[in-house]
């Protein structure tokens, strides 16, 4: 029996290495010497410049070789290239301004047409390229050309048109042409296609096969209730959408996301096994929450937001709701445990979940330290003038700021104003706070605490005294409005 398992394993490494093989096969290894022989053969190439050391480009290499296996076949045709920038290539990288790694250009024939600034999966790939060839939405002409357009692991919007002239086909052909790179979209006035679908003036999304399912049909018609943007964006994704890098964006708050081990390409049975559990909680609260499932492995930056470092085999449920607090399943995953983590949610009964370092056990230096545990304490509820840098630990301008920030709270000890850091990478950040890079700084007067001012002022010194004796609620004891230190009567 071990031995039978052993082969097995054994089997599936080896198919496993095989397709993968095979799919690098279908990219275009090109050099100094066939660079522009090769691509004058070629319509349109995407190209990949590289280097074998580069970590993101070991990253990409598997996803741009499914992509180039994806669309081999295409008509019009499209080819996806890789140059080595340390080896063969290097005159090539040098002549095309190549200057880090990957660094991505489509090419028509041999020229450059643009950067490549689109997906990095597969998928996203070969939808980007599909869209840089050919019309935006694919004019199928006849029943077997039906059949091979919706063989596809991608959702569709297809338009039935009997007079391709119609207003609605107008709308249809001009949407498309709007978002050729977002979404995949065909068309067809052929008598015998129309018949097979049943209509003859109908725009109808439909969804890819492998997240078809019980729960939800599997087309979606347009009726004109609203406008076909807004249609496209509420029905795209379904019920519990496949949440990817490149499709995050999509996700509006208040969100509820499954993480697990999401793999549609060597595992999609076991995918949708527990996909389809949290379909069945989804459709009793549709309308009123949106539903996701997400690789655990790709949002493992969102996982160690909630503090989790490591997931086992069942999902891990997180959601945030419109104000972006957090919350989390804390019982194991199951269908009755959802349920009741989702009603619990809307009806406002959790504790939201907040990162945050431990409280200081004393915090009597000038220059107070905020947690996120002590933050409306601290910050927004001590009833005076209060300025805080948001900063990260590893951040150079912020070490450089320490000595001066110390230095101002030192000179303001007796004032009624309050200095303030915070470690914005170990403590969440209240919302209202719109903290992009460090450090971040802003001015709170004690009146208006719910109303955080943006300083971009100077970082010296002189600079924040200046700013805050202008600011401050009441003036300062020792600096008059202008920041000039006042004359102490002997």
């Amino acid at each position: 029996m071990i031995k039978m398992r052993c082969l097995a394993a054994a089997m599936l490494i080896f198919g496993f290495i095989a397709t993968t093989k095979a799919a690098e096969s279908d990219v275009l290894d090109l050099g100094d010497d066939n660079f522009v022989s090769t691509l004058k053969q070629q319509e349109t190439t995407l190209v990949m410049f590289y280097a074998p050391w580069c970590g993101h480009c070991k990253r990409l290499k598997p996803e741009y070789a499914k992509a180039a296996e994806l669309v081999k076949d295409d008509d019009p045709p499209i080819k996806l290239a890789k140059v080595d920038c340390t080896e063969a290539g290097k005159e090539t990288c040098s002549k095309y301004s190549v200057s880090g790694y990957p660094t991505l250009k489509i090419f028509r024939q041999d020229e450059v047409s643009q950067d490549y600034n689109g997906p990095r999966e597969a998928l996203g790939i070969a939808k980007y390229m599909r869209a840089q060839v050919g019309p935006a939405s694919k004019n199928v002409r006849s029943l077997e050309e039906l059949v091979k357009f919706l063989d596809t692991k991608e959702t569709s919007i297809f338009g039935n048109f009997e007079d391709i002239d119609s207003k609605l086909a107008k709308i249809f052909l001009k949407f498309a042409d709007k978002n050729r790179e977002k979404y995949r979209f065909g068309h067809s006035s052929d008598e015998e296609v129309l018949k097979k679908n049943g209509e003859t003036d109908k725009i109808v999304l439909i969804r890819a096969p492998h997240l078809s399912n019980k729960f939800e049909a599997s087309t979606v018609k347009f009726e004109g209730e609203s406008d076909l943007s807004t249609f496209v964006k509420e029905n795209y994704h379904g019920l519990v959408g496949h949440r990817t890098q490149d499709t995050s964006r999509d996700f509006q708050n208040p969100l509820i996301t499954a993480y697990y081990s999401v793999d549609y390409q060597k595992n999609p049975k076991g995918t949708n096994y527990w996909r389809n559990r949290v379909l069945k909680v989804a459709k009793e609260f549709a309308g009123q929450i949106s539903f996701a499932i997400s690789s655990k492995d790709d949002f493992q930056h969102e996982l160690n937001e909630y503090g989790y470092d490591f997931v086992g085999d069942k999902p891990v449920v997180l959601a945030r709701d419109a104000k972006n607090l957090k919350y989390s399943l804390k019982d194991e995953f199951s269908v009755e445990n959802l349920q009741d983590f989702v009603e619990k949610l809307l009806a406002g009964e959790l504790e939201a979940y907040i990162k945050s370092e431990a409280v200081p056990e004393s915090n009597d230096a000038p220059v107070k330290v905020a947690v996120a545990k002590n933050f409306d304490d601290l910050v927004i509820n001590n009833g005076k003038d209060t300025l805080i840098e948001f900063y990260a630990p590893w951040c150079g301008h912020c070490k450089k700021l320490t000595p001066i920030y110390e230095e101002l709270a030192e000179k303001l000890q007796d004032e009624e104003v309050v200095i303030v850091k915070m470690d914005a990478t170990a403590n969440d950040v209240p919302p209202e706070f719109n903290v992009r890079g460090f450090p971040t700084l802003f001015w709170l007067p004690k009146d208006s605490k719910s109303k955080p001012v943006s300083y971009n002022g100077g970082r010296e010194v002189d600079d924040f005294i200046k700013y805050i004796a202008k600011e401050a609620t009441s003036e300062l004891k020792s600096f008059d409005r202008d920041g000039r230190p006042k004359k102490t009567e002997l």
